[in-house]
């Protein structure tokens, strides 16, 4: 019995160390990684999607890259349901009821996708609102690491975004390839169908949160705008001091400081030029399928190839990149990618064949070293973003930096149907590929003229001096530690949707 008993414990520790990176087994703990799970493995509709959007409903390929833009728009406003949580408790409690509600409204929107939905503005609103779900559990499992990541070590800093950040890669690697071979043997309404059960998964573990009631003391120490200059009067300094939040209106008056400097405004205007670029994204999954006449399976296939190589480019810039300086790397890496890119005028000119290399095998290559290079390009996106952000306002600031560039992207996809339009790009004709290719990458090296508005150096420690802490107690980490890759892909969680 003892030595069961030993044996027992040697195997948790071991996957407390190994497979939990430290972070000790708990029921909350089961649940913040099975929401982001699930939205790894929302990842098994994407390619059903996009079929749905061109053989069902007929749309034309600026037409499905327009409404990937307004499907976005959560994305862009997300930092509001932040507040929204935070300010509006439901029955007491600010996370368990919206993670519950997010499940609910997701797994309405597949169902709706699978039963009721017809036409394009029903399935924009219905694949809106699977965007909404996703975006409003993100915040509520992000807020909820960032609470965590207050009580981690020096030592374990990081540890668990870096478990929920694997968590999401191994929840959109499981269904990357199972995507396409899927759309072999069901209907897209049939995928729809089966992906609407994995959003109530997150209703269920919603449960296992910890999470104290809110009381309405607390509820007004935090959100003064809620009390009377004679409620704040009666607030004596201790009552002040126990509570370690900070408060919305000392929160607001941070960030507002913060993003009027010049180290940060100008870094991140260059960060929006970077993403809003015109996405080609729409008019190459139209080309795949029906110019080279891909199937289903092999396009997953393709996606599974892409995600690992992701995780290459994650390593190789952890390994090697991390330390070089911005402007070097943004510098080299929008050069890079932008001669990369140009590869693909040898698909859609139909130049490989000419080469003797099948347009199959051309294609994985292709995606394979791009998608590398591609996460290596973003990495410092995220780094930076994270080095922006001063003591005491991190995650709302991050959030916000996120939420520009997510408009960003948005505008790019706006980009991308506009000049797909003129192009006239549709369906069928695809004569004007070579000219969107080249259009869409060589407005990649826009932002070059701009790399003077990067800092020369890790600007952090600079603007942390102009902000003191919002708290004497606030031991916060950086909501975003170098090593974590997670925010871009869960930040592009919209792309589940395309």
């Amino acid at each position: 019995m003892l030595i069961s008993s030993s044996g027992l414990s040697k195997v948790k520790d071991s996957v407390t160390e190994k497979i939990l990176f430290g972070n000790e087994p708990s029921a909350e703990l089961f649940a913040i990684l099975t929401v982001y799970l699930v939205q790894g493995i929302l990842g098994l509709a994407r390619l059903a999607v996009s079929f749905f959007l061109k053989d069902e409903l007929l749309l034309s390929p600026a037409q499905v890259a327009a409404l990937m833009g307004i499907v976005a728009i959560p994305w862009v406003i997300k930092p509001l349901f932040g507040f929204i949580s935070d300010g509006l408790p439901i029955f007491g409690y600010r996370r368990r009821p919206y993670l519950v509600l997010s499940g609910i409204l997701g797994a309405i929107s597949w169902v709706s996708l699978a039963t009721i939905v017809h036409t394009a503005w029903a399935a924009t609103s219905a694949i809106a609102l699977s965007s909404l779900s996703v975006a409003v559990s993100d915040v509520i499992v992000d807020s909820l690491v960032v609470e965590r990541a207050r009580g981690e070590s020096q030592a374990k800093a990081g540890s668990l975004q870096s478990l929920t950040w694997g968590t999401f890669a191994f929840g959109g690697l499981l269904t990357a390839y199972f995507s396409g071979m899927l759309l072999e043997h069901f209907t897209t309404r049939n995928i729809f169908l089966i992906t609407a059960s994995f959003p109530l998964i997150v209703s269920g573990v919603a449960w296992l949160i910890a999470e104290t009631p809110v009381s309405k003391t607390q509820h007004h120490r935090q959100f003064p705008t809620l009390r009377t200059h004679q409620d704040e009067d009666c607030l004596t300094k201790e009552d002040n001091n126990s509570s370690n939040s900070p408060t919305i209106k000392h929160q607001l008056g941070q960030l507002c400081k913060a993003v009027s400097q010049k180290a940060i405004w100008l870094p991140t205007a260059f960060l929006f030029i970077l993403q809003a670029t015109p996405s080609t994204e729409s008019a190459f999954f139209f080309f795949s399928t029906n110019e080279l006449h891909f199937q289903p399976e092999f396009l997953g296939q393709v996606r599974l190839v892409t995600s690992i190589a992701s995780v290459v480019g994650v390593w190789i810039f952890q390994r090697f990149l991390k330390t070089v300086p911005f402007r070097v790397i943004f510098g080299w890496s929008t050069v890079i990618s932008t001669v990369l890119g140009m590869t693909m005028l040898l698909l859609v000119t139909h130049t490989n064949r000419a080469l003797g290399i099948d347009d199959h095998w051309f294609s994985i290559g292709d995606n394979l070293i791009v998608a590398v290079m591609a996460q290596i390009a973003y990495m410092p996106v995220l780094v930076l973003a994270a080095r922006l952000c001063p003591p005491g306002v991190e995650a709302t600031l991050f959030a916000l930096l996120m939420s520009i560039t997510n408009l960003a992207g948005l505008i790019s996809q706006e980009l991308g149907a506009v000049l797909m339009h003129q192009l006239g790009i549709t369906e069928t004709n695809f004569d004007a590929m070579w000219l969107l290719v080249v259009i869409a990458n060589l407005s990649h090296l826009l932002p070059l003229p701009f790399l003077s508005w990067l800092p020369t150096a890790d600007s952090q420690s600079e603007i942390a001096k102009t902000l003191p802490p919002t708290s004497a107690n606030n031991t916060e980490q950086a909501f975003v530690p170098d090593l974590m890759p997670e925010l871009m892909m869960r930040e592009l969680k919209s792309e589940v949707v395309e």
